[in-house]
């Protein structure tokens, strides 16, 4: 994502704000949703969280090629704009988009690195396309475009014939398929000569491509395609200054990043550059501040709150961009998730589906806000990530989906005690497992469960019931809420009956009502119990029957004429259930 934020231009508009000295106008920046560039983000005057000191940090660290990895939505691309503009040497003086932020500030030593470099620049978002055939195609298409870009090598004389003759095949898109592998260095190679300068390479988002090659079964080939084009841009290139790759995952069992000695990961478990990608609680204060909606930053700190990059606590500045939008435009507006909207949640569905007991049961432990502890593993592979290794674990923290509290090292292991960070991550989850029971429940038959309920047949109701929740992902903070929808589930989707949840009826709303359609012959009412312990669940079927009869959940029924009514008292505890009938 960014480190920005912004409603679009049009929804930049002048409030009212009541003052000491009475009502006055206030213009506000527009938040930047959605805008990557750097540079369209400063000259169009978009409000902006300042990370330009990580600038300094990379000049600092004299590293070859750094890997950043963080979830997606964080800041990475803007990183990577920000960073282009501010070395790459162009016709176009840029220094003026760095006047007054930080790294301005930092000392002169810095300013002499400022427009001297020649700068590749490549995404490789746009290859999450659906077979290996088109996302090579789309591999060939970026190149092109970076290459027309330095269109005035053609013009240079001093670059040998060879290369020239090379740089002008990618250029008009005529060269053999394999010339792409290498056409990052071919380009390197060039610019080097006509700058007398070093290059630097960016590389943004370059696992993408990967991870839909592994959903979509031609990983091994994409695998081959990378690492082919890393090899020769980022390991034997003489012409290389330093590079900077950002992605979810350091993914180097494929071999990826063979023989790359000069490489220097950062991760979320690294301790620099950690303030960099996200949002720091100053500054989403200061953010909130300057839109003059404070009074919300509990719920925005209960809801985007709670990752840990480092020893840094962040938040997450997609979903803190486009509350403040909605919160500026309303006030009142109801917090959500903003981030389930943008990240690839297949990992998770595949985690549920295919998952044993043992893994379902640590998804309830996260989803009742407990924690698991699993081994962390940095070097991961899609090819590993199997959903009974501990891999997953180490997948779901470094996507986002997961947040450490405590480490420790046993035998040269590093060990992690892990909780879902925030409210908008579990809501994830529990999206997710509410879409899982629901593709479960469509595929297999729920005849006989049904049949039992109308037949008044209550023992087999409870057998079958319970059968159900055994294969379901239960979390116990939403208490009844969860049972209500998890029966009602069951019960829904049968022809010639609707089923009614929570309808007005008597003196109050009954939990679950199934009626007949037509002929009005069959009508059942459902009230839910949830007990404390095993032993309580009795105790409670009957209270849920004597709350039928107070408050005459029948009578509407009744009065529409139905000629059989059948009432449940249902209680559950954890996994386990009771089933009464009057």
């Amino acid at each position: 994502m960014k480190n920005t934020v912004a409603i679009t231009a049009d929804l930049c508009y002048n409030i009212h704000i009541e003052g000491k000295r009475g009502m006055h106008m206030e213009q506000f920046k527009p938040i930047p949703i959605g805008v990557e560039d750097f540079k369209r983000l400063i000259d169009d005057g978009y409000y902006f969280v300042d990370k330009t000191l990580m600038i300094r940090d990379i000049i600092e660290s004299k590293g070859s090629v750094k890997l950043f990895t963080r979830p997606r939505r964080f800041g990475k691309t803007l990183n990577m704009s920000m960073i282009q503009r501010y070395f790459e040497k162009t016709e176009e003086d840029n220094s003026h988009l760095f006047d007054g932020l930080n790294i301005s500030k930092a000392g002169e030593k810095y300013k002499e690195y400022q427009g001297q470099y020649p700068v590749i620049t490549l995404s490789l978002k746009s290859m999450k396309q659906p077979s290996y055939e088109y996302a090579f195609k789309m591999f060939k298409t970026f190149l092109v475009r970076e290459f027309e870009r330095h269109d005035y090598i053609l013009k240079c004389d001093a670059v040998p014939p060879t290369l020239k003759s090379g740089f002008e095949q990618i250029y008009y898109g005529i060269a053999e398929d394999s010339a792409y592998v290498n056409a990052i260095r071919l380009l390197s190679d060039c610019l080097s000569i006509v700058h007398q300068k070093n290059v630097i390479i960016l590389i943004d988002e370059y696992d993408v491509p990967l991870e839909n090659a592994y959903f979509r079964g031609f990983y091994d080939e994409m695998v081959d395609l990378i690492r082919s084009a890393f090899e020769s841009a980022l390991k034997t290139n003489s012409s290389l200054e330093f590079g900077v790759l950002t992605g979810c995952l350091r993914i180097s069992k494929e071999s990826i990043f063979t023989g790359l000695n000069n490489l220097k990961v950062n991760s979320i478990t690294t301790l620099d550059f950690s303030e960099y990608f996200g949002f720091t609680r100053a500054e989403v204060e200061a953010f909130a501040a300057a839109y003059h909606i404070e009074e919300r930053l509990d719920d925005i700190k209960d809801w985007y709150d709670g990752y840990l990059f480092g020893k840094t606590e962040i938040y997450n500045p997609w979903s803190i961009i486009n509350f403040i939008s909605d919160a500026r435009a309303n006030r009142h507006a109801l917090i959500k998730p903003y981030w389930s909207n943008t990240s690839s949640n297949d990992i998770i569905h595949q985690l549920i589906n295919e998952g044993n007991e043992e893994t379902r049961r640590q998804i309830e432990e996260l989803l009742g806000g407990g924690f698991v502890d699993k081994p962390i593993y940095e070097d991961i592979t899609y090819r590993n990530v199997k959903i009974n290794s501990d891999y997953i674990w180490s997948f779901l923290l470094f996507t986002g989906y997961l947040k450490q509290i405590e480490s420790r090292l046993e035998e040269e292991i590093i060990y992690s005690k892990m909780v879902i960070p925030n409210r908008e991550v579990k809501s994830i989850y529990r999206s997710t497992v509410m879409q899982w029971f629901e593709e479960k429940r469509n595929a297999v038959s729920r005849d006989d469960l049904f049949e039992a309920v109308l037949q008044g047949d209550e023992e087999q109701f409870e057998e079958l019931l319970g059968d159900w929740l055994d294969e379901s992902i239960s979390y116990y903070d939403g208490k009844e809420l969860y049972y209500h929808g998890f029966l009602s589930g069951l019960l829904s989707g049968f022809r010639g009956y609707t089923v009614k949840s929570n309808r007005e009826s008597g003196l109050g709303r009954p939990d679950l009502l199934i009626l007949e359609r037509r002929r009005h012959k069959l009508a059942v009412i459902i009230e839910i119990k949830v007990a404390e312990r095993f032993a309580e669940m009795e105790t409670k079927c009957d209270e849920a029957l004597q709350q039928i009869e107070d408050r005459n959940y029948e009578a509407e029924l009744v009065d529409d004429c139905y000629q059989k009514i059948i009432k449940y008292g249902v209680a559950f505890y954890q996994k386990s259930c009771r089933v009464k009938m009057a």
